[in-house]
């Protein structure tokens, strides 16, 4: 498989290598004839919905599950990414393992491009891998389940409360219908995170935590000659809030989930300050480069949360959760008292790649007919943490999740077109209008 754009090495990209191969490829077994979800040869038939670097990933994780998955449609607003993808799929397989080759089976006729081509791709399915870019998910997680799919999909879920509105409603039906939902929120699939997850009581009540996502950032698209401003938004959308949700969202949100998940709640109140310092040339767009959240929980406990993109600065991605009686240090994988001695180490030599467990797991369900996946609730829940910290930058007031949750905001533009005015457009230098912390209001 190529390598992605050069920035994609954080923990949330996943990259193929030889043990994930030799660990799940060479032995993928026939489901059993009890199968009732694809009716067909025994084969779960799934559908990728974005078909960038992480849809292309998922599906390779999906194919290398111990399940008779095939791969029957590929989808993306982009015909070159559907075509890309497509090609590192076959080239994957035919390096790997040439019998394989079968269980990627898309004609022509099941590549399906443009803003609507999710609908066709979605009905030919039994699973569908949603991958797009976040802004996206509300919309196609609903069709998934309308249509009555199990659904992996990517983390964030949404990008403003409007979208975490929609997943909340959507997840409710997914549960009526008993469609498995998983959410690639990975760490609640790592297994060293469970461990520590288990052994959570042995530092007593948490009473404060910190989450970090510093690194150097990621990809720039530069703009080029006769792209739409739609077209152009939606090839560098790591920088529209609409497409994206600003890093504390697309990225951070994975160390706010873990708060949450060790918590066993959300915030219900923000506060912070953030802005723009280095990354600001036109192609960066309308989001920040750093913030810094102070997240205050029902008991009053505090998180403090920072993530920063700027290059040549200290690079950290980790959780931190102190109690009572003690501290789990999450990147460390150890649990210590206060005294500083470490009553828990989990053995990282046991460390599997969570990526690849998501689909294990999500797939083996299936193949036996059971619902044991409900991951959406949460993955709206933490989604809306990282936008309540967001408008808690963007504004430099404090924000409440009950108001926020339900105050309706929408940053979406009212037509996906490609002629289509997106919901912001550059000044006439060619710059973007960014929050300004005092003025930008969200009340």
């Amino acid at each position: 498989m190529k390598k992605q754009d050069q920035n994609n090495a954080s923990r949330r990209d996943f990259v193929i290598n030889g043990s994930l191969m030799a660990g799940g490829l060479m032995t993928a077994p026939l489901l059993s004839k009890a199968n009732f979800f694809s009716g067909a040869e025994d084969t779960i038939k799934v559908a990728v919905v974005g078909c960038g670097g992480r849809g292309t990933g998922a599906a390779m994780q999906a194919l290398s599950s111990k399940q008779n998955v095939k791969i029957v449609a590929l989808c993306d607003a982009f015909k070159d990414n559907v075509d890309n993808c497509h090609k590192e799929l076959t080239e994957e397989i035919n390096n790997s393992i040439g019998e394989l080759a079968k269980r990627l089976d898309v004609p022509e006729e099941r590549k399906f491009t443009g803003f609507d081509g999710y609908k066709k791709a979605i009905a030919l399915a039994d699973v569908v891998i949603l991958a797009t870019p976040p802004g996206f998910r509300p919309i196609h997680f609903e069709e998934a389940i309308n249509q009555g799919k199990h659904v992996f999909m990517e983390k964030p879920v949404a990008t403003d409360p409007a979208g975490v509105q929609k997943v909340l409603a959507t997840a409710a039906i997914a549960k009526q219908k008993k469609l498995n939902v998983v959410v690639g929120l990975q760490r609640h699939y790592q297994n060293s995170y469970r461990e520590l997850f288990k052994r959570k009581d042995l530092i007593g009540d948490i009473t404060s935590m910190q989450a970090w996502w510093d690194n150097d950032g990621v990809w720039t698209r530069p703009r080029k000659a006769g792209q739409t401003e739609m077209e152009y938004q939606m090839r560098n959308w790591y920088y529209f809030n609409w497409l994206c949700g600003d890093h504390i969202t697309e990225q951070h949100i994975h160390n706010l989930d873990v708060i949450n998940w060790f918590k066993g709640g959300y915030p219900v109140k923000a506060q912070g300050f953030g802005g723009r310092q280095v990354r600001t040339s036109k192609e960066h767009g309308e989001i920040f480069d750093h913030h810094f959240v102070e997240f205050e929980y029902a008991d009053g406990s505090i998180l403090n949360s920072q993530c920063r993109h700027m290059p040549g600065t200290m690079s950290r991605v980790d959780e931190l959760l102190i109690g009572t009686k003690g501290r789990i240090a999450c990147g460390a994988a150890h649990i210590k008292d206060h005294s500083g001695k470490i009553i828990y180490q989990y053995d990282t030599k046991k460390e599997n790649n969570p990526y690849q467990t998501e689909h294990d797991e999500l797939f083996a369900a299936i193949a036996k007919g059971e619902y044991k996946f409900a991951d959406a609730e949460n993955g709206a829940k933490s989604t809306m943490t990282s936008i309540l910290g967001r408008m808690a930058t963007y504004s430099g007031q404090m924000v409440y999740w009950d108001k926020a949750i339900h105050s309706g905001i929408d940053i979406h533009p009212k037509v996906y077109a490609w002629d289509a005015t997106p919901p912001v457009v550059p000044n006439a230098d060619g710059s973007y209008p960014i929050a300004i912390p005092g003025i930008t209001k969200y009340s």
